[in-house]
């Protein structure tokens, strides 16, 4: 049976409790997970590792919006577009005005989040991007049992105008921007598969909307969600309840770390 593990954005900013966007329980996760890397390396066909991949000015992070007093927003804040509209945020660059707007406008129209202002994280080039290292020895050992292979990196959210949690698509995409468009080129790789495995952080958001989102594509019941090598950001753990009673229903599978027996 062939088999893809995907691994949703295990980075030290998510991962490592020195991480500026800590998921409490990452750092346990992953090492669950690296322990299972280990023991089914041979049954293992694919590796794909996905990247969250920020600039540090982006529109969830603070430096991008200012209130009437020119302050930044506390990390967690929710702005909407009522806020902007009644002028309590604004984009700290004025010729973003407009566009916000409109941003915010379509992405509440999608019923998944509002904006939340994040602190910054996963910047491009710096510790908190890079892969914990426990897990990263584990699928490094996997890509050197077999000459000339190698872990797929998928790169997301280096925009700075738009959310980018799901693996295919920016939440709201940016037509200027075809890395913001559904990433039909990942969704082709994942098809060739028998059985999809899905770990990483953090299951209320990026893990969600990744699944979610390749549901579209891919059957369900193809799918498999290890429990216990995924954690959600502390406060959305509802979000994270309902997404796996929604993706069980369709077909997905769940497993631990330890139950998962790779045929």
């Amino acid at each position: 049976m062939d088999t893809a593990l995907i691994i949703i954005d295990p980075q030290n900013d998510f991962c490592s409790p020195n991480g500026s966007l800590y998921v409490p329980g990452g750092e346990e996760d992953c090492r669950r997970l690296a322990a299972f890397v280990d023991k089914w390396k041979e049954k293992i066909d694919s590796v794909y590792v996905t990247l969250d991949t920020h600039p540090y000015y982006h529109i969830a992070h603070p430096g991008f919006w200012l209130d009437t007093e020119n302050n930044h927003p506390d990390v967690y804040t929710i702005i909407t577009e009522e806020d902007v509209r009644r002028g309590i945020w604004r984009p700290a660059a004025p010729e973003m005005s407009s566009y916000v707007e409109e941003y915010l406008l379509f992405l509440e129209s999608k019923g998944r989040y509002r904006l939340t202002i994040w602190p910054p994280h996963c910047l491009i080039a710096t510790w908190g991007y890079n892969v914990y290292e426990p897990l990263w020895e584990a699928v490094h050992k996997w890509e050197m049992l077999v000459l000339g292979r190698n872990i797929d990196y998928i790169m997301k959210a280096s925009n700075p105008r738009t959310e980018h949690y799901s693996a295919i698509h920016a939440e709201v995409p940016d037509p200027a921007d075809p890395v913001t468009r559904t990433n039909f080129s990942f969704i082709d790789k994942l098809k060739q598969y028998d059985r999809l495995i899905f770990a990483g952080e953090a299951l209320s958001h990026c893990v969600a909307n990744s699944v979610r989102d390749i549901s579209f594509y891919i059957p369900a019941s193809k799918m498999i969600l290890l429990t216990d090598a995924c954690s959600n950001v502390a406060g959305f753990e509802k979000l994270g309840k309902n997404f796996v009673a929604d993706m069980t229903g369709k077909g997905m599978k769940t497993a631990t770390t330890k139950t998962l027996i790779l045929d």
